[in-house]
């Protein structure tokens, strides 16, 4: 009697539902073809004329904007392998707040010239070890490539210039008025140490109406509403933060009251109102003259803190309380009552301005040396950029611009070496790589050269968004001309084309953060490496009942 022997296809390893995928042809080029197209996705969106893209999120949210990490972070990517290098993108958008998109287009180029080795027979431990050589250099010889620093103490001025270029590739023409904006309220918040430079500290308030040229800097941290009393303006006062709405408690069972005659039915509320009353002539007591409530306020609470010529602020957003405290000092309080003097904070000036036609509630403090200030110590100094703008969408993008602007600063004051932009940097680092991989035996050699040209792909694409892709290809070529000359590491991509395309980039002061483009450069190889690395999907099955149809009819139809 012979023996059964199981076919291979009948074994079960996992549960019904899951999906494998493995080996070159099925894992890792479907991978590589997921990446690039994310890549080619945002590729248009790089450098000042970079195009926007018009997104509207599963809430039915809109965003119009060429911000890479908005974009990624909106479109919710479900494919493995690109989610590896959106994370990629997330970790230096947290670790530097810029250059996001850098990371994006590097890691899908790395992975498209990956593609032709592997296609060719190459094994991707192989490609993987060039790679790794080729980032070590790159990162090596990113150091030597500094062209100036930012001269220590800061000056307004030179911080403005520093960061016009991280901005000019959001809001390209108005990065003049922004970084001088962003410069200044930084510069006001400045810690003693540099280093400890703290970007919360620099707020963004959106006001609708008006123009950019409309927007300014205010010391203090802005509210864009009044406060909710009679009281609009006090000085050098004790501050007191409730998490809690200020209003009459309600118990949670209900109750049924008998009157029988109208004394009764006046005493009915008198106890309650006296209670109260007994509550706010405490808190007015201990000192404060300002209350600031995280939820409702209620009628008759504001008429007793109006009669004890206490000022009221409502703040609904949690955040906002919290960074309240920061700035005043104060410990929120769970329950009304006078807050002890430790728990109690302090602000120098509480007042409502006008800012065009809006009113708008300031809290402020002042440094040694301006009038009214008290010598108070444990106070946090804010600033908050006052954003002007026609529309909701434009002063979105504002926003997102002043807050690239900030995080450069909080880069810079950890590390003040400048590199040149306007894709030079990049362009010699590649130069230099293939150089290097021409003088390496083995197969890893192919990999360090591949590389090479992947770096091409920051300045093309600068070239091909601002003069179209035949034109690009020619910079390219000008450039590469420019830089195996003596000297001519500063060559970077003319965006503006005034004359064949090319600009000495430390001449016209478009320098970027070393910093920054070191962590690009170490993200997104490490993202093309983990992609590489992989030779298998396998894919459970989603959890959850069958999946709601769909409604008929298009998503812009008017009914």
């Amino acid at each position: 009697m012979s023996l059964k022997v199981p076919k291979a296809n009948q074994i079960q390893l996992f549960k019904e539902g899951y999906k494998q995928l493995s080996g070159i042809e099925d894992a890792v080029l479907r991978n590589i073809q997921a990446v690039g197209e994310l890549s080619d996705l945002v590729r248009t969106s790089f450098g000042p004329n970079g195009r926007n893209k018009l997104l509207i999120n599963h809430l039915g949210k809109l965003f119009v904007t060429s911000d890479a990490a908005t974009i990624l972070r909106e479109m919710e990517v479900v494919h493995p392998a690109a989610k590896l290098v959106v994370m990629a993108s997330q970790a230096q958008e947290a670790e530097m707040g810029d250059s996001t998109n850098m990371v994006i287009i590097l890691a899908g180029e790395l992975l498209k010239k990956a593609e032709h080795l592997l296609v060719m027979g190459l094994h991707p431990s192989e490609v993987i070890k060039g790679y790794e050589l080729a980032c070590v250099k790159a990162l090596a010889e990113i150091e030597n490539l500094s062209c100036s620093k930012l001269p220590i103490p800061f000056t307004q001025t030179a911080l403005a210039s520093a960061l016009k270029p991280a901005i000019a590739s959001k809001q390209y023409g108005n990065e003049d008025t922004l970084s001088s904006l962003v410069a200044e309220a930084a510069m006001s918040v400045m810690p003693t140490n540099p280093k400890n430079f703290n970007v919360d500290n620099v707020r963004v308030v959106k006001i609708m109406g008006g123009s950019l040229a409309n927007s300014r800097v205010v010391q203090g941290m802005v509210f864009g509403r009044e406060p909710e009393g009679i009281i609009k303006k006090v000085k050098k006062a004790k501050v007191a933060v409730y998490t809690c709405g200020i209003d009459v408690s309600q118990t949670e069972t209900k109750g049924t009251v008998l009157i029988h005659n109208k004394e009764e039915m006046l005493n009915f509320t008198r106890g309650e109102e006296q209670q109260l009353e007994k509550i706010f002539t405490e808190i007015s007591d201990s000192g404060v003259k300002v209350v600031i409530a995280g939820a409702q306020v209620g009628e008759l609470a504001l008429h007793y803190l109006n009669r004890l010529n206490v000022a009221v602020l409502k703040i609904p957003s949690k955040f906002d309380l919290r960074r309240v405290c920061r700035v005043v000092g104060a410990t929120p309080l769970a329950r009304i009552g006078a807050p002890t003097p430790e728990e109690a904070g302090y602000v120098d000036v509480f007042e409502t301005i006008e800012v065009g036609g809006d009113r708008v509630t300031v809290l402020r403090q002042l440094v040694d040396g301006d009038e009214g200030f008290s010598g108070q110590t444990g106070k946090t100094k804010t600033a908050t950029i006052v954003l002007r703008g026609a529309t909701q969408n434009s002063l979105d993008d504002l926003e997102r611009a002043v807050d690239d602007g900030v995080n450069v600063i909080k880069s810079l004051m950890k590390d003040q070496r400048l590199v040149p932009g306007a894709g030079a940097t990049e362009l010699e680092l590649a130069r230099r790589v293939e150089t290097y991989g021409s003088g390496l035996k083995g197969l890893a050699q192919h990999g360090v050269k591949r590389y090479a040209s992947a770096l091409e792909v920051i300045p093309k694409t600068l070239a091909e968004n601002a003069l179209g892709g035949s034109e690009g290809n020619e910079v390219l070529s000008r450039l590469w001309a420019k830089h195996e000359q003596k000297g001519g590491e500063a060559w970077g991509v003319d965006v503006e084309a005034e004359s064949d395309g090319t600009l000495q980039a430390t001449e016209y002061k478009i320098l970027d953060s070393l910093v920054a483009k070191s962590w690009a450069i170490r993200l997104a190889t490490e993202a093309a490496v983990s992609v590489l690395g992989v030779d298998s999907i396998i894919m459970s099955k989603p959890a959850g009942g069958p999946k709601v149809p769909q409604q008929a009819g298009n998503w812009d139809e008017d009914d």
